[in-house]
């Protein structure tokens, strides 16, 4: 009985050893060929610098669509298809201008660029004395008698102290999101916001904002400042607190139009209900050409199918590739794709999001069960030759956050953060800031995770409970 015993344990071990070595030899030959024989750089080389940057509802976001869905087309995938969906339409118009006044005729220019979703100035712009706070919390000490009349100037940076970037960006957006509505409740005219940016420079960066339920007729326009810009402007303000800001843009809110996610998919052999996804998001802002925010994601998602096919791995669960269309000013992308996925009642088990930046990849964020967490720590030892170190929880992506139930396994590629915000939302998120190397080696290490997860499958809530 015991020799038994210890020849089933032997065998389970040899089981296991060759299971691991296979699976060695499989990563090996998909990092190989995302290094010699990847597609994504060259992808994203047209995205970025024949098509540009891609506001939801533009021309070029149109363009993004019918671009990557004929390279989908081409690497061939069971199915490819376009999945419609209304898209807000803003545009900025015309090219901001700003300046500081310290004394009439005395000015000295300064970068601004409109926020995504802002009105517009009066035509001949809106100048005003500028009071400098620090966040929202500070509006109600300062009350309507201090702010009426005036223009918000939001000045709290980024924490330099947060080795996780990302942290720090979460730590200060809730000015540019929400201050314009905050500020208009104590009558300011209007409010500038410090770019997300932890380098001093002369890039305004965009981003969304939102003025919740504020009438139409009492929103303030709202811009960002570079960072340099920002530091001039709190310094003049302590030497002469008098001082005048000026602003014009142009911007403005049309009609909603149709856009599309483009999909594409490998059936599955064995489960094909199962759906692995992985994605990232088509739409960008419009001042760079989008190619870290998110052209690097878009393009990585789509040659993790082609890497997995051309290895010659048959997929045991359907693999799909979703391209969402308007992350950036309204997540209508990965909203109404949850919403077509729960109306067919399909299965999602796994989905990874790359949108951080098409840097050196160190890891995963993991939203999902211990049991599944502890499944993925399982193969750390597996991408540790390619110095992916970094396992950790919570975190994944916002289009594929709407698909979230307890038995999904939601993940987030996380690629070295330090120059991410150097980039992010502003003119210099361009190709040439991107590294082929890097972008390869990010793909590599998704179609790696994706195909364990499609191996091994997910530890499903009622198989851990039963």
């Amino acid at each position: 009985m015991k020799l038994r015993l210890l020849l089933s344990l032997l065998a389970l071990i040899v089981l296991e050893v060759y299971a691991q070595s296979d699976d060695e030899k499989q990563l090996r030959a998909i990092y190989d060929m995302a290094l010699t024989n990847g597609k994504a750089y060259d992808w994203l080389n047209h995205l970025s610098n024949q098509i540009g940057g891609r506001l939801s509802g533009s021309v070029q976001a149109q363009q993004a669509v019918d671009y990557t869905k004929r390279q989908l087309d081409s690497i061939g995938l069971d199915r490819v298809w376009l999945q419609p969906v209304r898209v807000p339409k803003w545009v900025r118009g015309t090219p901001e201008f700003a300046y500081i006044e310290t004394k009439p005729g005395i000015t000295t220019n300064v970068p601004i660029c409109a926020l995504g979703g802002s009105v517009a100035t009066p035509d001949v712009g809106l100048k005003a004395n500028i009071v400098e706070v620090q966040g929202i919390e500070e509006l109600a000490t300062l009350g309507k008698e201090k702010l009426q009349g005036k223009i918000v100037f939001y000045n709290r940076p980024m924490d330099p102290t947060l080795i996780n970037t990302f942290q720090a960006y979460s730590g200060c957006v809730d000015q540019r999101y929400s201050g314009a509505a905050e500020a208009g409740k104590y009558g300011a005219a209007g409010v500038i916001v410090r770019s997300m940016n932890l380098r001093l420079d002369d890039y305004p960066h965009a981003g969304a904002m939102s003025y919740g339920d504020t009438p139409e007729d009492q929103r303030i326009p709202a811009a960002a400042i570079s960072t340099k810009a920002a530091e001039l402007l709190s310094t003049t303000l302590k030497l002469n607190p008098d001082i005048k800001f000026y602003f014009k843009q142009n911007c403005k809110q049309l009609p909603d139009v149709e856009s599309y996610n483009v999909i594409g998919e490998i059936r599955g052999s064995q489960f094909p209900n199962e759906i692995i996804l992985v994605g990232g998001h088509l739409d960008s802002w419009d001042l760079g050409d989008g190619t870290h925010d998110d052209g690097a994601g878009v393009v990585q998602s789509m040659d993790v199918l082609r890497l997995i096919r051309a290895n010659g791995y048959r997929p045991k669960r359907t693999l799909r590739v979703v391209l969402f269309m308007n992350e950036e000013n309204g997540l209508r992308g990965g909203k109404k794709y949850a919403e077509v996925a729960k109306s067919k009642g399909e299965t999602h088990v796994f989905a990874l999001e790359s949108d951080a930046g098409g840097f050196t990849p160190r890891g995963f964020s993991l939203d999902c069960s211990d049991e599944n967490y502890a499944q993925v720590l399982g193969w750390k030892s597996l991408f540790e030759p390619y110095l992916i170190h970094m396992f950790v929880r919570n975190g994944s992506g916002a289009d594929i956050n709407p698909l979230k139930d307890e038995n999904l396994v939601l993940a987030g590629l996380r690629p070295d953060s330090q120059r991410y915000f150097d980039h992010h939302h502003s003119e210099n998120d361009t190709f040439e800031h991107v590294n082929k190397r890097e972008l390869e080696l990010g793909a590599a290490t998704m179609a790696s995770l994706v195909y364990l997860m499609d191996k091994y499958g997910t530890v499903r809530s009622d198989k851990v409970k039963g």
